[in-house]
């Protein structure tokens, strides 16, 4: 059996139940793979994105759905030594994989190097989305998982006071039939990161040349809320669930007010005296 057969097998096997039904519980929950699509898997070069294109091909191999799938690294402005660990990565997984350059590290560097992540997330997904309608693919797939969502949940609510969260798929506001779906999105970081590791696999982490110039990302509002996701944790380890599982059970009656396109409702709206 080749290595990346065994790797394989270890999400199917071994990861079953932390990963493997996860992924496709998340896939059949959301509807996020239908019949026809042609869909390009994005690899960061980290572990996420790489267990996302191993699931997706199992997916492809063994499921009932018939669809395209691709596999596209978008090279911002790596070192050599990270496109080159990405390469070796890809052939040790027997992932095939399409490059493309783009110069954002370089353009975020000179524009915005004090606050770059913002920044960078966006052009990132632009080029993307650009070269995802190139392919003719319909759907973009990213390597979200579960840790994120219930991250990006309390950064809302912590620093920019509302409440909303990362959603399992969505629609591109500007490109017409373009969706980006999140197939890990109930696949927790930890069985990720163990995966990884049991599997003697190395991957990338940020390899961002604009950020490795500062002292660390000890400072970033998301590591502070990983931290304390996970010191809650300690006190219940099922905080994490309680925390996804409110966006999935909101009571319209107990909240002040609720905002849908743009538009307010006050609780106040509705009631009577």
């Amino acid at each position: 059996m080749e290595r990346y057969q065994e790797i394989e097998r270890s999400i199917i096997k071994k990861y079953r139940k932390e990963i493997w039904s996860k992924f496709i519980k998340a896939v059949n929950d959301y509807q996020l793979i239908k019949e026809n699509d042609k869909i390009m898997v994005c690899l960061s070069g980290g572990k996420d994105s790489f267990l996302l294109a191993k699931c997706m091909q199992e997916i492809k191999k063994h499921g009932k759905i018939n669809f395209e799938v691709y596999f596209v690294v978008m090279d911002p402005g790596y070192k050599t030594e990270n496109i080159n660990l990405i390469k070796a990565n890809a052939k040790l997984l027997n992932i095939p994989i399409k490059i493309f350059k783009s110069d954002i590290f370089t353009v975020v560097d000179k524009i915005a190097s004090k606050s770059p992540c913002y920044l960078c997330a966006r052009m990132r997904r632009g080029y993307l989305y650009n070269e995802a309608k190139e392919m003719g693919c319909n759907k973009i797939a990213l390597g979200h998982h579960f840790d994120d969502v219930i991250e990006t949940t309390l950064l809302s609510m912590f620093y920019g006071a509302e409440v909303k969260t990362m959603m399992p798929k969505l629609h591109s506001d500007n490109f017409a039939g373009m969706q980006l779906i999140r197939p890990l999105y109930l696949v927790k970081e930890q069985a990720i990161i163990t995966w990884a590791k049991s599997n003697n696999l190395t991957f990338l982490n940020c390899a961002c040349k604009v950020t490795e110039k500062k002292d660390g990302d000890d400072t970033s509002k998301r590591k502070e809320i990983k931290n304390l996701i996970n010191k809650l944790r300690d006190v219940y380890e099922d905080i994490d669930y309680n925390i996804f599982k409110a966006l999935d059970n909101i009571n319209l009656n107990c909240v002040l007010g609720v905002k849908k396109d743009g538009k307010y409702e006050s609780f106040l709206d509705n009631y009577e005296d």
